[in-house]
């Protein structure tokens, strides 16, 4: 599936690339995959104004995964749509079977 294009193994844990579409009417992970930018899309209810959207991102993400959020953080982009976050202590493989069992543009 072409999803796997956002996710890579590293030493650290496994890092996501993102595309977020902040103020949504819904929150909502994983919201389809963007081929263009090569990245799994995730909406936010919360703006993208005093770390408001990172901080959703990050607990809707823990929800998903059913991991704690200390295990989640984002590497790159705090301050764009684009980000990479790292996800720790689970395997690249529960990664993908989890995202396998959604049909939402994946």
């Amino acid at each position: 599936m072409n999803y796997k294009n956002a996710i890579n193994d590293s030493k650290k844990g496994i890092l996501i690339k993102l595309h977020v579409s902040a103020g949504s009417s819904q929150s909502i992970f994983p919201a389809g995959y963007n081929e263009w930018r090569r990245s799994i899309e995730i909406k936010t209810k919360a703006e993208a104004k005093e770390n408001k959207a990172n901080k959703e991102i990050i607990s809707k993400i823990a929800e998903y995964f059913d991991i704690l959020a200390k295990n989640i953080s984002i590497t790159s982009g705090k301050n764009s749509k684009d980000k990479i976050i790292l996800i720790k202590n689970v395997p690249i493989a529960e990664i993908y079977r989890k995202l396998e069992g959604k049909s939402n543009g994946l």
